[in-house]
């Protein structure tokens, strides 16, 4: 009787360990911070699962979800048609695209830069050496020094294909590990420049965009971003083997609800819905 009462204490123990659903959600570092409100605020609700984020960069959480190590995807930028070739030979399926945001790719500068607006063209030969002084563009008699992302971010690949249209970056720029990183370096160098998500841009300056040389300056905020007049937004999207289903599929459909756009304006990013 002893030992019956020992194993059924040793079996509900491991029902109670396991009972909390666990959802792996890996990738872009511009939604870590987006992923992680989401992923609090649903578990506040919901204290039967368990959702952990990490990031490393789009093309990492791509990765993870090819080899099976991630559910869930973050993507600054879409799966490129080799990567949906390998989930199709692994799993016989294209993977599912979920829009869940949409962003003001932004170029940011130090306070201190009397610099207030670019033009695309400048901001592209800014970021393949071409233009290398800030006077070249209004500003002071100085060198620019450029930041960016590594080339596993989907900031990087959305930047390289859309703003400099498909051009090698500088050899000069300074590649950093996350978005905070180029933030935290602009905020330090008066002379520096950057690229990453709207959301980040706390204690420097947004470049106003301008599609032409003569045509009007936007910065990237909500209304300009939807309006389509700021030139550089971008969909952020969650990426999924197949189908969701059952805890995954509740937390997606969460996520899409005005309570889970909510959370997206809260952040610094603009809702799809």
């Amino acid at each position: 009787m002893k030992t019956v009462m020992i194993i059924l204490t040793a079996m509900l123990f491991s029902t109670a360990l396991f009972a909390a659903s666990d959802i792996t959600v890996k990738g872009s570092d511009t939604m870590v911070i987006l992923a992680q409100r989401w992923a609090e605020f649903y578990m506040e609700q919901n204290s039967d699962i368990t959702i952990q984020v990490t990031g490393g960069g789009s093309g990492v959480g791509i990765s993870a979800l090819i080899n099976g190590t991630t559910d869930i995807c973050n993507a600054s930028r879409p799966m490129k048609p080799s990567e949906r070739d390998k989930l199709k030979q692994r799993y016989n399926s294209l993977g599912v695209e979920i829009k869940v945001a949409k962003d003001g790719l932004s170029v940011y500068l130090n306070d201190a830069n009397p610099v207030a607006e670019l033009s695309l063209d400048q901001v592209k030969q800014i970021y393949t050496g071409k233009i290398t002084n800030w006077k070249q563009v209004g500003g002071n008699d100085a060198k620019i020094i450029v930041y960016g992302r590594e080339n596993s971010s989907g900031t990087y690949v959305y930047f390289k294909d859309n703003v400099l249209g498909g051009a090698d970056f500088t050899s000069t720029m300074q590649s950093m590990p996350g978005t905070a990183a180029v933030v935290n370096t602009v905020i330090k160098d008066k002379n520096a420049i950057g690229f990453g998500g709207a959301a980040y841009a706390v204690g420097i300056k947004y470049a106003k965009i301008k599609k032409t040389a003569d045509s009007p300056a936007y910065e990237p905020t909500e209304e300009n971003v939807k309006s389509g007049d700021y030139p550089i937004s971008r969909f952020l999207y969650l990426y999924t083997r197949s189908k969701p289903t059952g805890d995954m599929k509740k937390y997606i459909d969460w996520i899409l609800s005005a309570e889970g756009q909510a959370v997206v304006s809260k952040v610094g990013y603009f809702p799809v819905r």
